[in-house]
């Protein structure tokens, strides 16, 4: 089968294989012609020495200008096809680790750091650019430069370049040993940024928290930490490629000084010319400088092979949950829990919910109370099937929703949490989200519905005001009633109401509670609520504890039979 990052690469390269192969034909004719360079001068040298004449020396001088115009010509080609395939290359790239990533379980997201997935779209991604654009291009060609020149070395003086490559075994081994010690290092300094980064997408996530707990000098300090610990893996880097440019260096000028010792003494002995033995330096010169610059490529390789093993790897990893193939042409929307029972994947050994069952029926409202942390919230993530359950199951319409396409199924519920999420979009992109097809009119009717439509109209720019990250420069009513015109747009057959109105102020409540009536219309409707006005108007009221259903009837039985609900109605209902 082969090692799998060299599959992926193969995959990512093959739509712009016809570009990279121009891109070599400029770089093998490019390369040619810059070995042709040191015989072009040693014709020239030979004529001024042997008094060759004006013809010659002219002749030299003509073919030395055509020889240099076509290097840069092909030079032009090589560099623009190969960055330009590259810059493809990672696009391809990121786009599939962005699309892979999304895919994902929410599980996996409950384990991953959202910052060190970041890290690895931009800081890992970043490196590979380098490997595939310039790199690459440069790799190419000045290996190519090595060995041609190599083997006009041989062509022109075996005893000389025997001579010269007296040291290449010994550089081999040092560059062997660098090159070990730079992967390692260098998948430390990118997994200490990836920990620098989630520190500061942390921040600046909840900048509001931090500015009220006055956290932001020690917050500094935090990333300061985290930023020193990449500082010292990349000093360590940095003394390991100047100690390698140090001795490459002195190999390098011992090794050029050995040509000219023993050339110099051909020359006198009549066994070579002086423009031989120029020529011969010219092609040293391309042989040290090439192979310097092939070790300075090859440690930067090495840490593309750290990056790419760690970015290969987040695309190799399948889902745990897997989407099913059905879909129902009409939809009726009787949902059910049947006797479920789960733990979340990051806390397997804890359970959350212990055999509950539950019925949503269309044009009834459940409501779910309970104590905080008794399992409400995950109720409504199993019916959106962020999870499955460890056993029992959920239904819709009796049908496994496993069975489902997972992207058909969501399409059928609709959700409005307590803190709503908006994009930095428009208003209107925000309320067409989840139908992109909508029109202007339908997303205006939809804002209407929801008691969205009169503050959006007397904004500047109305439809098209920008809302900013996760919609901050809105209220909190505000925020709430575009996410209901988004759920009312969607139109969904099943409406979870996360405590939509928790936090809002009494006229924002009167406006969102208006809205949300109209929005659960002919709908199986369950609602998370601590609100008395909302959870004594339910069909039927369930309550959840440590997981477990302990109760469920209508709000005046529940009231009457003196239980749970009754004292977590005197506890926290007291004040409606």
């Amino acid at each position: 089968m082969g090692d799998p990052t060299i599959r992926s690469w193969r995959d990512l390269v093959s739509p712009d294989v016809p570009m990279l192969v121009a891109a070599t034909l400029a770089l093998l004719g490019g390369s040619a012609l810059t070995l042709a360079i040191p015989q072009t001068v040693k014709k020239l040298i030979d004529a001024l020495s042997t008094s060759g004449g004006a013809d010659a020396l002219n002749g030299a001088l003509a073919m030395l200008l055509a020889l240099c115009v076509g290097v840069a010509i092909l030079g032009f080609f090589r560099a623009w096809l190969f960055v330009y395939a590259g810059e493809r290359v990672v696009a391809r790239l990121r786009r599939a680790l962005f699309s892979r990533l999304l895919e994902r379980d929410i599980a996996f997201f409950d384990q991953e750091r959202t910052g060190d997935l970041i890290s690895r779209l931009s800081a890992d991604t970043g490196v590979l650019q380098n490997a595939v654009t310039a790199n690459l291009s440069m790799t190419l060609r000045f290996l190519l430069q090595a060995l041609g020149s190599v083997a006009v070395l041989f062509w022109t003086s075996a005893r000389l370049t025997l001579t010269m490559l007296a040291l290449v075994p010994f550089a081999a081994v040092g560059v062997a040993l660098f090159a070990r010690y730079v992967r390692k290092l260098s998948k430390k300094t990118q997994d200490a940024l990836a920990a620098a980064s989630t520190v500061a997408e942390e921040v600046f996530s909840n900048v509001r928290t931090v500015r009220s707990f006055a956290r932001e000098r020690s917050e500094i300090d935090r990333y300061a930490t985290s930023v020193g610990e990449a500082l010292t893996l990349g000093r360590r880097l940095a003394l390991a490629y100047g100690s390698f440019q140090g001795v490459g260096g002195i190999a390098a000028f011992a090794s050029i000084s050995l040509v000219l010792w023993y050339g110099g003494h051909l020359v006198m002995r009549g066994a070579l010319s002086v423009g031989t033995l120029t020529s011969f330096m010219f092609y040293t010169f391309y042989l040290s400088f090439s192979l310097a610059a092939l070790a300075g490529l090859y440690g930067d390789y090495q840490k593309a092979i750290g990056a790419s093993q760690r970015v290969f790897q987040l695309l190799a990893q399948d889902a745990s949950m897997t989407s099913g193939t059905r879909e129902l042409a009409d939809v009726v929307g009787l949902m059910r829990l049947e006797d479920v029972v789960f733990a979340y994947p990051s806390r397997a050994n804890v359970r959350v919910l212990s055999g509950v069952a539950l019925t949503l029926e269309p044009g009834k409202v459940v409501a779910l109370v309970g104590p905080s942390g008794g399992g409400k919230s995950t109720v409504a993530q199993l019916v959106s099937r962020f999870y499955d359950p460890c056993e029992g199951r959920v239904s819709l319409d009796g049908v496994d929703i496993r069975e489902f396409d997972a992207a058909w199924l969501r399409k059928q519920i609709g959700l409005v949490a307590q803190e709503p999420v908006l994009f930095a979009m428009s208003l209107a992109e925000n309320i067409r989200y989840g139908r992109h097809d909508a029109t202007i009119a339908e997303v205006i009717e939809a804002a209407k519905a929801a008691n969205a439509h009169d503050f959006i109209s007397v904004l500047p720019t109305g439809y098209d005001t920008e809302v900013g990250e996760r919609g901050v420069r809105l209220s909190g009513g505000q925020r709430q009633r575009v996410a209901i015109a988004r759920a009312l747009l969607k139109d969904p057959k099943i409406l979870l109401l996360d405590e939509a109105t928790s936090a809002l102020d009494a006229e924002s409540e009167h406006l969102v509670q208006e809205a949300l009536e109209r929005l659960m219309k002919g709908r199986a409707v369950m609602v998370i609520a601590h609100r008395l006005s909302t959870v004594k108007n339910a069909d039927l009221v369930v309550v959840i504890d440590r997981g477990q259903v302990v109760e469920s009837g209508s709000h005046a039985a529940l009231v009457e039979a003196d239980g749970l609900y009754r004292r977590l109605l005197d506890r926290q209902f007291v004040s409606n």
